[in-house]
């Protein structure tokens, strides 16, 4: 009997460790507040990510969220972090955010930051991937697209103000921890990975957990089906959400463009990761994290990425001829825009955001589909104890690729483009703009001695 009793009272210990595991014995440093809501459409619309998939969504395994929470109070200003089950939010959707919020709270651009999950189970949206199926879009679909594209971006803005209007006192702290399941796919001898695992806790003034926000380098392709899905990582916010009753969990991505979750191919994979990757973020947030308490400083740098050499219009008539379908529809879009007169772009616009707790934390937001190789050489080049990176983030324009990738080309590296309606692959030296933009970003505090 007293065993029972014994091993009774341990689970209800463990239980309440688990979801208060903060001594509310310092003073909240914050004022934070975390939101939800559901952005699973009640219509017909085309999932996005894969080219194969031309019929509208077939129904809902999972449905589809917008998440956000607001750090600091009016007076300091406060940031706002949204993450959304989406392949794509495209820079037109983050401006139109920004313009809305900034209406109606007066916060500023660099204090917005949007990180889309990049499932592959979610609507389509205008700005993202036009070139996708590599044929005309029917206009019945292309209407039910526009308008998901409306109600998502009013429900950005509702999800930022609900927390917004959630804050109260609350405490900041991270950590990293590491899980294994993403896989480099380019078929080459050197193929870098980036398993890391970086958690933000927020916990309120009694301790209890209140939001948990994770990234992860890895692209969520664990499923392709035609139905609602937000793939490993809205698996991991369902076992967080269960693991903190009460609490708000985001997923952000990393840089992982040429990263595939392996093995991969039915929803129980994607349960399967996501536990994985719930079981080690609640490991840490339910542990001892590193505190934060320096002022958040947030800013952006505006950079051009300037594409290659762009074709002649007699070489896109020529590729307009090709058997392949992807080549082909490609060239025919851009002689069209010439016929009508415009401009084929020569470089790309390219917003990096960093974030930076004090001494303690950087965050760079990176948008695109950013291979691995930037985070490892930001790792090395700044304190990677300190340094949290994320891909997708704030506009997914196309793929990011390094140098690297770049020279060795492939899908990353050129062929990619084409779904994404750029004229043609980068010119070199994409990758130490971006860099650069970075070390201008952040303090020196965060620098590695040379």
């Amino acid at each position: 009997m007293k065993t029972h009793l014994f091993t009774r009272l341990l689970a209800i210990l463990t239980l309440l460790f688990a979801v208060f595991p903060l001594a509310a014995t310092e003073a909240p440093a914050w004022s934070v507040g975390a939101a939800k809501v559901d952005v699973t459409p009640d219509y017909p619309v085309r999932l996005s990510g894969y080219g194969g998939r031309r019929e509208e969504v077939e129904g809902v395994v999972q449905r589809l969220f917008a998440k956000a929470i607001a750090i600091g109070s009016d007076a300091e200003g406060p940031a706002v972090l949204l993450t959304v089950d989406n392949c794509g939010v495209p820079a037109s959707m983050r401006d139109e955010l920004v313009k809305r919020l900034a209406a109606k709270t007066k916060i500023v651009n660099e204090r917005v930051a949007i990180c889309s999950s990049h499932t592959h189970s979610a609507p389509m949206l205008a700005g993202v991937l036009p070139n996708l199926f590599s044929t005309e879009i029917p206009a019945d679909h292309w209407t039910r697209i526009e308008r998901y594209t409306r109600d998502l971006t009013d429900k950005l803005e509702q999800v930022a103000l609900a927390a917004l209007a959630d804050r109260q006192p609350a405490r900041l702290a991270w950590g990293s921890g590491h899980v294994s399941f993403a896989h480099n796919r380019r078929g080459f001898v050197f193929r870098p990975e980036d398993h890391s695992l970086p958690v933000l806790r927020v916990a309120g003034a009694d301790g209890k957990v209140r939001a948990v926000l994770t990234s992860y380098a890895c692209h969520c392709t664990t499923v392709g089906f035609n139905k609602h899905h937000g793939d490993w990582a809205g698996c991991a916010q369902e076992y967080l959400e269960k693991e903190f009753p009460g609490a708000i969990a985001l997923t952000a991505i990393g840089c992982g463009a040429d990263q595939n979750p392996n093995p991969r191919g039915t929803y129980e994979h994607a349960i399967e990761y996501g536990n994985a990757l719930g079981a080690e973020a609640k490991r840490l947030a339910a542990g001892t994290l590193k505190p934060l308490a320096g002022k958040l400083e947030c800013r952006t740098r505006q950079v051009s990425l300037p594409f290659d050499t762009l074709p002649t219009r007699a070489e896109w008539e020529a590729k307009a001829k090709e058997k392949s379908a992807n080549v082909a529809f490609h060239a025919k879009v851009q002689l069209a825009k010439l016929d009508r007169g415009e401009k084929i772009p020569t470089e790309l616009p390219y917003l990096v955001q960093v974030w930076n707790f004090g001494r303690e934390l950087a965050i760079v937001f990176l948008p695109g589909e950013v291979v691995v190789d930037y985070s490892l050489r930001l790792k090395l080049e700044f304190d990677a104890e300190r340094l949290w990176v994320n891909g997708y983030s704030n506009d997914v324009p196309c793929y990011i690729p390094s140098e690297r990738i770049l020279q060795e080309g492939g899908y990353e590296g050129a062929t990619a483009m084409l779904y994404y309606d750029r004229p043609t692959r980068f010119a070199p030296g994409v990758e130490d703009r971006i860099i650069g933009a970075v070390h201008t970003l952040a303090p020196a505090a965060f620098k590695r001695p040379r």
